[in-house]
């Protein structure tokens, strides 16, 4: 299973994602299949370290043979932080809202507001790169957002 093992047979390259995709198939297939404790995480190992194969092979994958790009940790870290995010949200959504319903009220909103919207725009004005000016100009939106929070915040505590 090491990267610079090849296997080649009838002009076909199998890389070791190939294994990973073995492994997070029979990892998905025993965790659906069986209800026994050592079995589940027995599924739950063959599932991650086959996800992990496969997310070690993103930039092959990705860029049609650059094996050494340094898109796959790229992706990875990506990958990572959208998950992670994503299982925070959804598991504290009603923690996360009463959080954000607090800071609005707060004087800092209008601060953080400020300044991302501030530090957006300046790279927006000082960049070339499309996708950091749509993270930007994303970003740009959030914090207009914020800052909209914190007067209709104000204008409904002076009624």
């Amino acid at each position: 299973m090491s990267p610079s093992t090849v296997v080649i047979t009838q002009d076909i390259h199998v890389h070791h994602f190939w294994y990973g995709i073995i492994m997070l198939a029979i990892g998905g297939w025993l965790g659906i299949s069986y209800s026994n404790e050592r079995i589940d995480r027995l599924a739950a190992i063959l599932f991650g370290a086959g996800g992990g194969i496969i997310g070690d092979e993103a930039g092959l994958l990705l860029t049609f043979g650059d094996y050494w790009t340094t898109l796959t940790y790229t992706v990875i870290i990506m990958f990572l932080a959208v998950v992670t995010t994503m299982i925070t949200l959804i598991r504290y959504a009603g923690v996360v809202q009463s959080e954000l319903s607090h800071f609005t009220r707060t004087n800092a909103s209008l601060y953080v507001g400020a300044f991302v919207a501030a530090i957006s725009v300046a790279i927006i004005v000082e960049t070339n790169n499309i996708i950091v000016t749509a993270l930007a100009t994303a970003l740009t939106m959030l914090a207009l957002l914020i800052i909209a929070g914190y007067f209709i915040q104000r204008v409904r505590r002076r009624r």
